[in-house]
């Protein structure tokens, strides 16, 4: 198994209301979940290879209570990345090179494909933004707490991200649409992060 290790910054914005009972164990707020998850890579390698500044995102739609049904999800990379950093994105985003996303396989149902795209992840201040060429886009704004703070959920049992508190927040804009799906929301949950993923 390779040995790698990344870490940066993570966003993610999806259908449920704000904020999203998913992450309890809960059912979905609707019928079902929709999801961009997003990543961008401030220091990472795997192996030899550098994958510093780049990104991913995944794409999910769970049509249920998230741990009771299988999702289909659709995964893109980076194309600023080379072939080799394009395969190494691959293998630690879909779960492959092991590491916390691995243990995400076995709700996975479809893999719809794998996608080289243009990625564009903004951070600034308490706004988070996404712009994935033509098929999806997303911005979010923490949502202030009663001192002017940031909102956080802590030590959660489900989280895309282990280890860092969530800052809750509330989306702009959430718009998918590829492989046959299409989504368009706004004024619904979302949260961001650090993250830090490795291999063991």
């Amino acid at each position: 198994m390779p040995i790698w290790r990344i870490a940066g910054s993570y966003f993610e914005a999806c259908n449920c209301e704000v904020a999203c009972p998913c992450v309890f164990k809960s059912p979905p707020t609707g019928e079902d979940c929709t999801v961009l998850i997003a990543w961008h890579i401030d220091q990472g390698r795997f192996e030899e290879i550098d994958l510093d500044g780049l990104n991913a995102v995944l794409a999910a739609h769970s049509p249920g209570h998230m741990l009771e049904v299988k999702w289909k999800v659709a995964l893109y990379v980076d194309e600023l990345a080379n072939r080799r950093q394009q395969d190494a994105l691959t293998q630690i985003f879909s779960g492959q090179a092991a590491g916390h996303l691995a243990g995400l396989t076995p709700l996975i149902g479809e893999i719809l494909g794998v996608k080289v795209a243009p990625i564009q992840y903004r951070s600034e201040g308490n706004r988070r933004s996404l712009r994935l060429g033509d098929i999806a886009d997303a911005e979010i704004d923490g949502l202030p707490g009663q001192d002017g703070g940031d909102v956080t959920i802590g030590n959660h049992p489900f989280a895309a991200v282990p280890s860092f508190p969530a800052v809750v927040a509330k989306s702009k804009q959430m718009r998918f649409s590829d492989y046959g799906l299409k989504w368009e929301v706004s004024n619904k949950n979302g949260f961001f992060s650090p993250f830090v993923y490795q291999s063991a």
